[in-house]
């Protein structure tokens, strides 16, 4: 009868170890990858390109069968994308501190040497204004690209932290993020975590310290808020906008916490319709004017930046990593300044 009894139980166990690891191998793997936005770990990131809606709205602004194309790779580490009409997109590469042209046909043109260059926009005269985080100020290209002017590195006589990300506003002042993110041990920090705005006359402005590490930032199409991410709380903010340039009331309009600490919010861009298109962890996180998160772009490596372009600015340009990725949207994005 124990004999019984023991055969019976090991065969029961057998089954069920046997059950159990069916059913584990049937469940779809999706690969656990430690991802922070950052040159050290650009290496390290392999997903798939994938569409996760959480909402119907995002098939408002993605097909369902839309593809991830490759513009151009071989960077260090990618930052800082602008579109231009002409057929090419800046780039900053911060590991190999250099400002590119990159070109449809995936031609890269070095064109201008800085340290640690960051995010990038056009100003109304369609000339490149830069956030050298390296110079620890804003930058101003020359109109063949190959040298630069120093637009503002101080405030009220004290050194800039890091300048990291940059928008030009409804009023055409420039608008920009100063953590210290990338300061060094050997930068003394005279100056909290702050943004900026620098109007006419290059005159200089303060318009929050509220924010630990102040990083990505946008307007929204009305011209009524401004959005500013932080990777300390890892939320967005969003201002109210006001015709004097100064902002107010500002509260959590989302958060993009996650657990398994895989990168902070960085660039953003936002849509016709008001919809908020921020690198995060693992990809773009889409957020529609409610502050619902309507779904997530999973990229294939770790993202710092998108802008929009294309004849339309239906088009996505997406710097991660070493890479620079396109994907086509069903929607329109809003850029802080004019076509030339």
């Amino acid at each position: 009868m124990m004999k019984t009894s023991h055969s019976f139980l090991f065969t029961l166990a057998v089954f069920l170890a046997v059950f159990v690891c069916t059913a584990v191998a049937q469940q779809p793997v999706t690969p656990a990858v430690a991802v922070s936005q950052g040159p050290a770990d650009q290496q390290k990131t392999h997903r798939l390109f994938e569409l996760h809606a959480l909402t119907p709205e995002f098939w408002e602004v993605f097909d369902k069968n839309a593809t991830l194309t490759t513009m151009g790779t071989g960077f260090g580490f990618t930052e800082g994308p602008v579109w231009d009409p002409a057929g090419f997109l800046w780039v900053s590469d911060e590991s190999k501190n250099q400002i590119d042209k990159l070109y449809e046909d995936g031609r890269v043109e070095n064109m201008v040497s800085l340290v640690d260059p960051d995010g990038s926009t056009y100003d109304r005269e369609h000339r490149l204004l830069s956030t050298a985080s390296g110079l620890r100020a804003i930058i101003r290209l020359s109109a063949d690209g190959k040298s630069f002017e120093t637009v503002a590195d101080h405030y009220q006589g004290k050194k800039l932290n890091t300048p990291n990300d940059i928008v030009i506003g409804p009023d055409g002042a420039i608008y920009f993020t100063d953590p210290t993110i990338d300061m060094t041990h050997d930068q003394q920090q005279e100056l909290p975590p702050s943004v900026y705005c620098i109007g006419a006359g290059n005159s200089m402005s303060l318009l929050t310290t509220d924010l630990k590490a102040p990083n990505g930032l946008a307007f929204s199409p009305n011209g009524k808020y401004l959005y500013i991410d932080d990777d300390d709380s890892m939320k967005i903010r969003r201002y109210k906008f006001h015709k004097d340039g100064t902002i107010s009331d500002g509260m959590d309009f989302a958060d993009m916490t996650d657990p398994l600490k895989r990168g902070v919010p960085d660039g953003m861009k936002v849509d016709v319709n008001g919809r908020l298109f921020v690198s995060g962890p693992t990809g773009i996180w889409v957020w529609n004017r409610e502050g619902v998160h309507i779904g997530t772009v999973q990229m294939p490596k770790g993202m710092a930046n998108l802008t929009w372009g294309g004849p339309d600015n239906s088009k996505l340009y997406i710097t991660a990593s070493d890479t620079v990725y396109i994907l086509q949207t069903k929607t329109h994005g809003i850029l802080g300044y004019s076509k030339r």
